[in-house]
Formats: structure tokens, C-alpha cells, sequence
């Protein structure tokens, strides 16, 4: 056990020395760490040994989500943001629902055998976009602002409005012959989930930067302790909306935009150790990933769970995308950037562990199909993310 551990902490240490090198190169850093997995893991080389069971490796992949989210989202330029915020509204309001309605679409051509339900399932699996694949885009500077901020926001909120559509067909497929879900029971599940979530997010930072502000001009907060403060802000938006049933993601992502919104000083600063945390923690996942879910699915592949998995990437994604933008005053290279811009990662590795964990019919098909685009995406679009947001130096 301790073996794999030290593994992994030098596969993280010696990335966090070299981090300014390597991403420098049309390589990203879940491309390294997954990379890194399979290769030391049993699908190769087999030193790198890993006994985790589903449920701690979602817990896992959720909190590192939740980090990541928080601090996207305080890291946001609000005033840009606000500027800009029709292609964020047009991307989850229009392109989000398209995309899953595309995917159910495409599902029934590829898997016939699938019921109704089973296919808008793997639809919402594979239709929230992901933070942490999406900071190299995020981060690059050569990136128009409105283009980054709204593949931020998008990402940042589209997880947590798929966790209540998806809850609602689990709900769908678990009920029996001669019950039925009502247009009220539905909406009362999206509104629980979204509203909570909203108002836990928001609540939970404004009384923690109201103690904050407070406890600074008083000096009661130690220098040792500030780094922790963002973390656990992020980590009690999104363990109590879970726990009163709200969207966890949805209370993280909303908590990091009013924390920026309220919180100026020494922002930046607060937010390194939460930063770095969900670095590391993401940098586990896709360790793990690479090590333990590969080896399992890439000898189970077969061509129809390859062809969704392509079209899950291309155009499911795009077509929903570039129709959601078409008022949007923006160039042809912009729309598409856009739209290619939809890596999945950890809010699709969460949501195929609770769909793994409902034992569907075909819940193994659709785990395989979710994992399957995981690992294309995360290759497709972290190689392509420094050639393509280079094309917008050369337009200038």
C-alpha cells in the first residue's frame, strides 16, 4: 500500500517542479498523470498497485470537483463575466439541454437495446463539461477574456443542473409499472437541488467572510491557518447542500462566485493553498484513473461504445454548441473553440459511479461508454488546447 503511495506523491512532487515546463508544451496535466497510471499500473508495468473501492474514489473525484469549482469561480472576472454573460446563458440554458437531447438521439441509433430512460441517462453522464480539463483554456491569456470566462461559468454550473435531471431518471428507471413521476415531482427535485444549492453556497460565504473580515482586523487568525480557510469554505458549501439535499456543485461553484464578489483583500493570496489542494487531488484522481479504471475498460471497448464515445466528443457537443451561439456576436474560429472546448472528467467520473451503483440493464455498457469518452477527451483536448488557443495570437 504504501509503495503505490509513494508512487504517486513522486509522480505529483516531480510534476509541481517541472509544472511551468511541461505545460508549456501541447500536453496537459491530467494527459501526464493518466498517462503515468497506465503505464505503472497493471495494464504495463504493474508497480503501481492501487486497492481503492468505487465509493472512495467518487468521494474522492467529488471533493476534488468541489475545490476546483470553488476556486474557479473566485478566481472570475464578474465585471467580464457580466459583460459576456449571454454565451455562459446560451451555453447551459440552450446547449446544455440540446446536447443531452443530441445524445439520447445518437444513443438510439448506436444502442437499440437501450430503454428510454437508460439512454438520457448516459446522455446527462456525458453532458457536463469540465473545470479542471478546461484550465489549460481557462488560464491561457492568449484566449479572448469573454471566451474563457464563459467556458468557465459553463463549466462551473452545467455539472450541478445535471445532477438533478440526472437523479430524477434514476428515480424514473427505479420506480414501478404502475407508478409514475409527475411534472410536479420533477420540478420540485430541480428546484430542491438548484435552489439549496444557490442559497448554501451564498450563505456559507457570506458568514464566512463576514468572521473572516472580522477575525483578520482583530488578528485573531494565525498565519498557519489561512491557507486552510478557503478549503474548508469550499468543502462545507459542498458537504452541507449534500447533506440537506441540495447540489453540492452548484453550492461550491455559486459560494467561489460570491466569495469574489464580496471579498477583495488579499484574495488571491487565500486562494493559493485551495488551489494547489485541488491540484493535488485532481492529480490523484487521474493517477488512479489511468491505474485501475483503464486497465478495466480498455479490454471491454467495442465499436459502438468507441463510436458514441467519438460522437459524444464531436457532434453531440458541437452541433448543440454552435446552435446555441449562432446570435451571439462572435467569429466562426470563436463559435467553434467553443464548442470543441467540452472535455469531460471528474463530474462524468462522479456521475458514473451513481449510475454503477443503481444496477440498470445496461448500467455496465454505460459506465464502459462514459469512462471510454473520459479517456478520449482527456488526450483529444488537452493536446489540442495550446495549438488551437494559439490561433487567436495569430488573428491579432
Amino acid at each position: 500500500m504504501y509503495t503505490s503511495f509513494a508512487i504517486i506523491s513522486v509522480i505529483v512532487l516531480l510534476y509541481s517542479l517541472l509544472a511551468g515546463k511541461i505545460e508549456k508544451a501541447p500536453i496537459s496535466g491530467p494527459m501526464v498523470f493518466l498517462s503515468l497510471g497506465m503505464i505503472l499500473g497493471p495494464l504495463i508495468f504493474h508497480v503501481l498497485n492501487i486497492h481503492i473501492g468505487l465509493e472512495q474514489y467518487k468521494v474522492l473525484a467529488e471533493f476534488s470537483l468541489a475545490l476546483v469549482l470553488f476556486t474557479d469561480a473566485a478566481k472570475s472576472n464578474l465585471i467580464i463575466l457580466n459583460r459576456n454573460r449571454r454565451i455562459p446563458y446560451h451555453l447551459l440554458l440552450i446547449g446544455l439541454p440540446l446536447t443531452i437531447l443530441f445524445g439520447w438521439l445518437i444513443g438510439i441509433l448506436i444502442f437499440p437495446d437501450f430503454s428510454f430512460v437508460e439512454l438520457a441517462i448516459l446522455a446527462t453522464i456525458l453532458a457536463p463539461t469540465d473545470a479542471a480539463l478546461g484550465e489549460p483554456v481557462v488560464s491561457n491569456k492568449q484566449v479572448p477574456t469573454k471566451i474563457r470566462e464563459g467556458i468557465n461559468v459553463e463549466s462551473g454550473l452545467n455539472d450541478g443542473i445535471c445532477v438533478p435531471i440526472l437523479l430524477l431518471l434514476i428515480t424514473m428507471h427505479s420506480i414501478q409499472a404502475n407508478e409514475h413521476i409527475t411534472i410536479t415531482y420533477g420540478i420540485g427535485v430541480f428546484i430542491k437541488q438548484i435552489g439549496l444549492g444557490f442559497l448554501v453556497g451564498a450563505g456559507v460565504v457570506f458568514l464566512a467572510e463576514t468572521l473572516m473580515k472580522h477575525g483578520f482586523n482583530k488578528k485573531w487568525i494565525e498565519d498557519s491557518w489561512k491557507p486552510t480557510i478557503i478549503i474548508m469554505i469550499a468543502i462545507t458549501c459542498f458537504t452541507l447542500s449534500q447533506a440537506i439535499g441540495g447540489s453540492g456543485f452548484i453550492a461550491a461553484f455559486v459560494g467561489g462566485l460570491f466569495f469574489d464578489h464580496r471579498y477583495k483583500d488579499n484574495k488571491l493570496e487565500l486562494l493559493v493553498g485551495a488551489h494547489g489542494l485541488g491540484k493535488i487531488m485532481t492529480a490523484i484522481v487521474w493517477v488512479v484513473f489511468g491505474s485501475l479504471i483503464t486497465v478495466h475498460i480498455i479490454h471491454h471497448i467495442t465499436w459502438d461504445i468507441l463510436l458514441y464515445a467519438l460522437a459524444s466528443l464531436t457532434i453531440i457537443r458541437i452541433i448543440p454548441v454552435l446552435m446555441c451561439l449562432l446570435s451571439n456576436c462572435l467569429t466562426k474560429y470563436q463559435k467553434f473553440f467553443i464548442a470543441w472546448f467540452g472535455p469531460r472528467g471528474l463530474a462524468s467520473i462522479v456521475f458514473a459511479a451513481l449510475v454503477l451503483e443503481e444496477k440498470l440493464p445496461h448500467g455496465d455498457t454505460i459506465v464502459l461508454t462514459a469512462f471510454s469518452t473520459i479517456l478520449l477527451s482527456v488526450f483529444a483536448h488537452g493536446i489540442s488546447a495550446g495549438p488551437m488557443a494559439a490561433v487567436f495570437k495569430q488573428k491579432e
